[in-house]
């Protein structure tokens, strides 16, 4: 079974953004902006990797457990799958 979804180009976009931004806070924190403005650009960053982490980990529940499923494992299998990664939610 393939690990890449339809998804998966669109979070590793949003990842690349949000290294993008990391790079620029680092700056800004050696450019000795003020903390309010670094603590909002962090807060930015931490949004966007828990949007992709919630788009990646609801892809891979849309897809593999369901093929799971509809292939007919053992659905105690399932659950745990769905246990390993739902605690990333």
């Amino acid at each position: 079974m393939s690990h890449t979804h339809e998804s998966h180009a669109d979070v590793v976009k949003r990842l690349k953004r949000a290294e993008g931004h990391l790079r620029a806070i680092i700056a800004m924190i050696e450019d000795g902006r003020p903390c309010p403005e670094v603590a909002q650009q962090m807060q930015a960053v931490e949004s966007a990797l828990h949007s992709a982490k919630q788009t990646f980990i609801r892809d891979h529940i849309d897809h593999c457990l369901e093929s799971h499923l509809a292939e007919g494992q053992d659905p105690a299998q399932t659950l745990r799958a769905f246990q390993a990664i739902a605690k990333y939610l």
